[in-house]
């Protein structure tokens, strides 16, 4: 796990993602660590690389005495310290909560740090100065089970309670492992911060996210500090709740990827073609691919380029669904289109898109309703031989 010291602190940090591509720092909430833009990294990863911590106290993180403390824009020259030590200038910066204030601070403080701005779930003053301090005072006395059930109760819309369980119950573990110490610490800036005089400052293009369901940090009152930062964009989320970034990640990812692209020169021929051809090895396989692009002659070399920078670079590499929704899309494309070689091949790819044969045999049903039995009856016949391989 890498660690690396920013002044008193040891920060514990994860860097993930082509090596060459934009970075893009992520800063999380209060209460959580950087495990909470799992998700959300792995859908950015094809175009960014993800820098996440973990603030004093939390996750693996430290505190020390001195951090006890803190302000927002004590952690926000942390985050700079980070970027420091890990030799990054210039940076994307995506902030959620307390994250996004850290993210404003640093884009108003240090202009040249920031190049692109991404604010989720924040505004300039969130909560009140009463409100932060009970948090405190109920923590300092009985600790995150204290507070737990009613921060989470605010974390998510009850919609996805009911049909996630399982990662509800990952954000309480998430909660519970904070060291005590640094959530009080992170409530003590939250109850001193008002940055709505940092807004005007904030030369770097930004978006502002919120969930349609956030009850702490309303929709209003995310719109407002959009408001107040010259000719920033504000999108909201439908039904997510106070954290987009682990209830909807693939919504965020494509407002975050588009917005980013918008601000961006465009792509290289050649810089398609590399992750088109990254995508295309991991789905159909390396070998397949390489025999493919060995056996090109000047009749279908330019075929084949096309191709690699479209359906794979282009398509393929978007963030909106994941592979393996892609690979059953396209089985059942090619099942009604009748076209038996291209299934095959694309039969053999599920195995690397986490297809199961079950749920093959679910596709095939379903394909027999939509696009006729013939239609389907040859793909039976297509996958047997393919599947028995």
């Amino acid at each position: 796990m890498p660690f690396v010291s920013v002044g008193p602190q040891n920060v514990h940090y994860q860097l993930t993602g082509p090596s060459g591509a934009p970075v893009l720092l992520a800063i999380h909430s209060l209460g959580a660590s950087s495990h909470l833009f799992d998700r959300l990294a792995a859908l950015l990863e094809p175009r960014l690389r993800v820098l996440r911590f973990d603030l004093p106290g939390h996750g693996l993180s430290s505190i020390s005495g001195a951090e006890s403390a803190a302000s927002i824009a004590a952690l926000a020259r942390g985050a700079a310290g980070l970027l420091d030590a890990l030799s990054l200038p210039r940076v994307h910066a995506l902030g959620v909560s307390i994250g996004g204030q850290i993210a404003l601070q640093l884009a108003a403080s240090a202009p040249a740090r920031v190049d692109r701005l991404v604010l989720c779930a924040t505004a300039s003053r969130i909560g009140s100065r009463e409100l932060w301090l009970e948090r405190m005072n109920a923590v300092s006395s009985g600790g995150l089970a204290a507070v737990a059930d009613a921060v989470l109760e605010r974390w998510t819309s009850d919609g996805f309670r009911e049909r996630a369980p399982a990662e509800a119950a990952g954000l309480r573990a998430l909660l519970m492992s904070t060291s005590p110490a640094g959530y009080v610490a992170a409530c003590a800036a939250l109850r001193d911060a008002d940055l709505r005089p940092e807004c005007a400052r904030v030369s770097a293009p930004t978006l502002v996210v919120a969930g349609e369901r956030d009850v702490a940090i309303p929709v209003a009152s995310a719109r407002e500090l959009s408001d107040s930062i010259p000719g920033a964009r504000f999108e909201v989320v439908a039904g997510a709740g106070h954290l987009p970034v682990f209830e909807a990640p693939e919504a965020v990812a494509a407002r975050v990827l588009e917005f980013l692209a918008e601000h961006t020169p465009a792509e290289t021929l050649a810089e398609l073609f590399e992750r088109g051809l990254e995508v295309r090895r991991a789905v159909l396989g390396a070998a397949h691919v390489d025999r493919a692009l060995a056996a090109a002659t000047d009749l279908d070399r330019e075929f084949q380029e096309h191709i690699t920078r479209t359906a794979w670079g282009s398509v393929w590499a978007r963030p909106g669904l994941d592979r393996r929704t892609r690979s059953l899309a396209t089985i059942a494309l090619l099942i009604a289109l009748g076209r038996e070689e291209e299934l095959a091949l694309h039969l053999r790819a599920s195995r690397n898109t986490g297809v199961t044969p079950r749920e093959l045999a679910e596709l095939l049903l379903h394909c027999s309703v939509y696009a006729g039995v013939p239609a389907a009856n040859a793909a039976i016949r297509v996958a047997k031989t393919v599947l028995s391989e």
